[in-house]
């Protein structure tokens, strides 16, 4: 694209903005007030609440998954002492089941965990977003100094 294509191009989006209603992505107009900070927003009893949630799960949890095992297993016990083949079956899950718990465990600690983290990393999130968008109005500016408009 030729110097004089760009510079006709600029020209034609500056008369069309002009002459039609203008628009804006990612923010709100300037004279309506707006967020200051942005527009994505996370507030601490949001997270607060989620964190809460994930903690609950984490204790219910460990608490019925141990009574579903030891019932497990002491029924494994019993089918295997009366000389049923699945009572070995049923050992086997409840020994198994162990593992599928620490892991949904492991998951809702995480969850809580990182909830923590999720606040600062949306405020950094913002922070750049609005760089970038500025720094595209920096560049557009240099061309109009350029230019000598």
């Amino acid at each position: 694209m030729a110097w004089d294509e760009w510079e006709q191009l600029k020209g034609e989006a500056l008369q069309r903005q002009q002459s039609s209603a203008r628009m804006q992505l990612n923010q709100l107009p300037g004279d309506q007030g707006g967020n200051p900070q942005g527009d994505l927003a996370v507030n601490q009893s949001d997270l607060a609440a989620v964190g809460n949630a994930a903690y609950e799960l984490h204790e219910a949890f460990a608490h019925y998954s141990d009574h579903a095992r030891m019932s497990s297993l002491k029924a494994a016990d019993g089918l295997k002492s009366e000389g049923y083949e699945i009572g070995s079956a049923l050992d086997h899950v409840a020994q198994h089941w162990v593992d599928q718990v620490q892991s949904l465990l492991d998951a809702t600690a995480h969850i809580s965990n990182h909830l923590d983290y999720t606040k600062g990393a949306h405020a950094g999130d913002e922070l750049y977003i609005a760089g970038t968008l500025s720094s595209i109005a920096t560049l557009d500016q240099g061309f109009d100094e350029r230019k000598g408009s």
